[in-house]
């Protein structure tokens, strides 16, 4: 909880509150057999799912006097809280000094960056990618659409009412938005028009969305979880039970069934059609990694590196990491990736036994050599 509430005053306040700087923590997304994510040096990682090999990218920098880097001016490293988004030939990562970059998938070198010039307020959540367009969102409240391959813009920024720290959603020619304006905004993926705007929340929404079955289903933090039609953005429904702290982390959805994990140490089990509640397990601790779902099993992180797999509402500990996880896991042909704080280090655990499909790595780029 420390660092989340540090991230949420250090962000308020777009850089370090008393000496307190950002710190980052991204998750990772697998294609063509290598997984892509940021690390807290601000280089983009690239690993090899099949031993663990490593590739860095030279190192994100920032230069200012103006406030980008809070109370630190000169050149310091990019924090990264985005996952990276990859299509084609590219990947594509956000920098909370404000900027996104895209780099060759193969060889890390840097393709592009937006904006050219200057930079936008801080980027907390990542891109997205779905024809041709990289969409994301921005602590300046506007919601940003551009070119894939070339970085110009595809329509102009959509502003909403405030910070925007989620990553956007994009599903049958629409992307949701989450906001901290306590709405959840569908826009047309084409245009930017916007084509349904829900303000069912009581509280600001800093959760990825997840859409599931024509629904778009998301907490907020007035600790509720709220279901809404897709197509109008109509209410389904709204938790009946006040869970006990913030919704933080995306839901996961599996049979009939919305898991969604909360930061009073609870995973809430909501029936995905009426919203009454199955079940909650508790798991003891803050549950701000958001979990994936590998064979029917949900596999969730605790903030103090616990994992546990969860079927048919039973949990069951996989392994102790023994250090602090708030990246969203990711997971590919039965293993789970998972992004730790201290040390940063990188796991892969087979999801049906916590075995390590290789030994740990550790993400700091060494000074010689890699």
């Amino acid at each position: 909880m420390l660092l989340v509430v540090l991230l949420l005053v250090g962000l308020s306040a777009s850089g370090c509150v008393s000496g307190l700087q950002p710190v980052g923590w991204s998750g990772g997304v697998v294609a063509d057999g290598t997984l892509f994510l940021g690390s807290l040096e601000g280089r983009l990682v690239a690993v090899s799912t099949a031993d663990g090999t490593l590739q860095w990218s030279e190192q994100m920098t920032v230069t200012s006097s103006s406030g980008i880097l809070g109370c630190t001016t000169g050149t310091a490293r990019v924090v990264l809280y985005g996952t990276p988004a990859v299509a084609g030939d590219l990947v594509y990562i956000t920098g909370y000094t404000g900027k996104l970059y895209a780099f060759d998938k193969g060889s890390l070198q840097k393709r592009w960056v937006y904006p050219p010039e200057g930079y936008l307020a801080p980027l907390v959540g990542g891109p997205v990618v779905a024809q041709d367009i990289v969409y994301f969102g921005a602590s300046d409240g506007r919601v940003y659409a551009l070119d894939a391959a070339t970085g110009v813009e595809a329509w102009e920024p959509f502003p909403t009412g405030d910070k925007i720290w989620s990553t956007p959603v994009v599903a049958d020619g629409t992307v949701y938005v989450t906001c901290f304006d306590k709405r959840l905004y569908a826009l047309d993926a084409a245009t930017g028009e916007p084509r349904w705007v829900s303000d069912e929340a009581g509280g600001a929404i800093a959760s990825t969305p997840l859409v599931y079955n024509d629904t778009v289903y998301f907490g907020a933090f007035d600790r509720y979880l709220y279901a809404v039609d897709a197509a109008d953005g109509s209410l389904r429904w709204k938790s009946e039970i006040e869970a006990g702290n913030w919704f933080w982390a995306t839901p996961v959805a599996y049979g009939n069934a919305v898991y969604a994990p909360c930061l009073d140490g609870k995973v809430y089990v909501f029936d995905a059609e009426d919203g009454h509640e199955i079940d909650a397990i508790d798991f003891e601790e803050p549950l701000s990694s958001s979990p994936v779902l590998v064979d029917g099993a949900i596999i969730i992180a605790s903030e103090e590196g616990r994992v546990y797999s969860l079927k048919d509402n039973q949990k069951r500990e996989l392994k102790n990491l023994g250090a602090t996880v708030h990246a969203p896991l990711y997971a590919s042909d039965g293993v789970v990736y998972i992004h730790t704080q201290e040390g940063e280090a990188l796991y892969a655990l087979e999801a049906a036994t916590g075995t390590e499909k290789w030994p740990v790595k550790t993400l700091t780029k060494p000074e010689t050599g890699g």
